[in-house]
């Protein structure tokens, strides 16, 4: 008979609740959304108890659509966004709202730590990456300055899939790929306890660790009524967005790396070393408790296309003979030559991690005429992201040695086949499409659960597990055109950026003086 895990896919905007099967096969799926907060310029935060109430009940209809027993669910597990901060009190109560990864409030301690340890080894400690206001630690220390007592009844704190556990099984703790993000000594799995006291963190205050394959404890009685599901029903710990979509994607041997897609893109590579981080490249844990995680990340990728289609295409996707504007998007582009008539667009809407870690620059359209149509600029935003992600593959090979012959591509920009071929012929690799792409992550947490309960023995294994739906081949006859627009593509940064920084540091000032004025 036929088992059944439920993997939750919890991120910024909604929970998607999704049936896997052991064979990492899709059997149902809903979702429900919940608010992001912006209480300040640079906050963002949401109810813990959002996340909690999306889970449970999602699970209970999904168990209702699907008609599947209770008894034929293995175990639950989350896959989840990173860098969240739940403040726990001593009777496991959350002490305010989640600050969550969008948030940018704590430049000022970033800024402060990197003056600090500009000639340290805490870069290579702490992913290798230049911090800023959006990471883990500037956050705590900010709600020790700022919140004080929050900081001091905090028993501990709990990213978002340690609250979620935390609320099934009563256990406090934190998986490995999550905790990386804040800092753990990558080789010997722990806390980097004395990073902490040395910025002036409280190392009690951190929760246990546990492994992303590991169970973690089983449904409680409470739980299991408002899941609908068994008491004493498994619950596995799950992992990060990112690295659950890497086992989603199937890349899980050395050196293989996948593309995500979605409302914001990467390039992420799993790998049995260590690599120093640069160029906006990070190394956090994989899911694979036996590799690290090799991760580069671009703000906005499928948002780029959502804009397009709200700003440029708003009567198309108010047509009701129009039910999928992104096709019909897809479709137009056919209609346009490779390389836009040299029109050009950079999609850097919410400033940039990688290749170029720099919040001030912003998206353009560069080299727009008069002889431009809409489509050209339709055209040029799916070859701008392109450009990025080619950017960020030839950093991973240049500068990592990850040569990267292929391209696993997740997320829901893998349904368009225009622009997976877009992508081959940009980077010039091999694109392979996997089927159920917009399930990635949670397809992937739940293999992960599944090795975890010894339906699989190791993560090489789950290679014959994720099928290819789509696989496309780069077009020599478009080399010529997209080598010289992405030469030009890099150039444009390096030509704008004093330009970027000028515009956007004098509009945050005005913005700040404007909501003074408003207090």
């Amino acid at each position: 008979m036929t088992k059944y895990i439920i993997a939750h896919d919890v991120g910024t905007s909604l929970n998607k609740a999704v049936l896997v099967d052991t064979e990492g096969q899709v059997h149902g799926k809903c979702s429900e959304s919940y608010k992001v907060h912006y209480p300040k310029a640079d906050w963002a935060e949401q109810e813990p108890e959002d996340w909690w109430n999306a889970v449970t009940r999602t699970t209970k209809l999904l168990l209702e659509e699907s008609g599947v027993s209770p008894s034929d669910i293995l175990c639950v597990t989350f896959c989840t966004q990173m860098l969240g901060i739940v403040p726990i009190d001593a009777e496991g109560i959350p002490l305010r709202r989640a600050i969550i990864w969008l948030d940018n409030r704590a430049c000022h301690q970033a800024q402060k730590m990197m003056r600090k340890f500009i000639d340290a080894r805490i870069f290579a400690l702490l992913a290798g990456a230049s911090l800023c206001g959006k990471d883990g630690i500037p956050k705590l220390l900010w709600l020790k300055a700022e919140e004080p007592d929050i900081y001091h009844k905090m028993r501990c704190f709990l990213d978002v899939n340690g609250y979620l556990i935390y609320r099934s099984t009563g256990n406090m703790v934190m998986e490995w790929t999550g905790a990386s993000v804040f800092g753990i000594d990558l080789k010997k799995k722990t806390w980097l306890k004395g990073v902490f006291r040395y910025v002036g963190l409280d190392p009690e205050k951190l929760p246990p660790l546990v492994r992303p394959i590991d169970q973690v404890g089983v449904l409680s009685r409470e739980a299991s009524s408002e899941f609908g599901l068994l008491e004493g029903t498994p619950v596995m710990a799950g992992a990060g967005d990112a690295p659950c979509a890497a086992v989603g994607s199937g890349a899980v041997g050395e050196g293989e790396g996948h593309v995500y897609l979605g409302t914001s893109g990467w390039v992420a590579v799993v790998t049995e070393h260590t690599p120093r981080g640069k160029c906006g490249a990070a190394t956090i844990h994989s899911a694979d408790p036996d590799k690290a995680f090799l991760f580069a990340e671009m703000e906005t990728a499928g948002a780029c296309l959502q804009w397009m289609g709200d700003e440029l295409y708003a009567s198309e996707k108010m047509d009701p003979q129009i039910p999928d504007v992104y096709g019909f998007m897809d479709g137009k582009i056919a209609e346009i030559p490779p390389g836009s008539d040299y029109l050009i667009f950079t999609p850097w809407m919410c400033g940039e991690r990688a290749p170029i870690g720099d919040c001030n620059v912003r998206s353009s359209f560069l080299n727009l005429s008069a002889g431009h149509t809409r489509e050209n600029m339709l055209r040029a935003v799916y070859e701008g992201v392109a450009y990025n992600i080619r950017w960020i593959v030839e950093i991973v090979d240049r500068q990592f040695k990850f040569p990267l012959p292929r391209l696993r591509v997740v997320g829901g920009g893998a349904r368009s086949a225009p622009w997976m071929q877009i992508l081959a012929d940009v980077t010039q690799r091999k694109v392979e499409a996997v089927r159920n792409p917009q399930e990635a992550g949670a397809i992937g947490a739940a293999l992960v659960a599944a090795i975890g309960l010894g339906v699989y023995p190791s993560f090489e294994t789950l290679k014959n597990v994720v099928k290819v739906e789509m696989i496309l081949e780069p077009q020599e006859e478009n080399c010529e055109i997209y080598d010289s627009l992405f030469h030009s593509y890099q150039d444009a940064y390096g030509s704008l950026k004093g330009f970027y920084r000028r515009l956007n540091e004098k509009r945050s000032d005005e913005a700040r003086s404007c909501k003074e004025v408003s207090k």
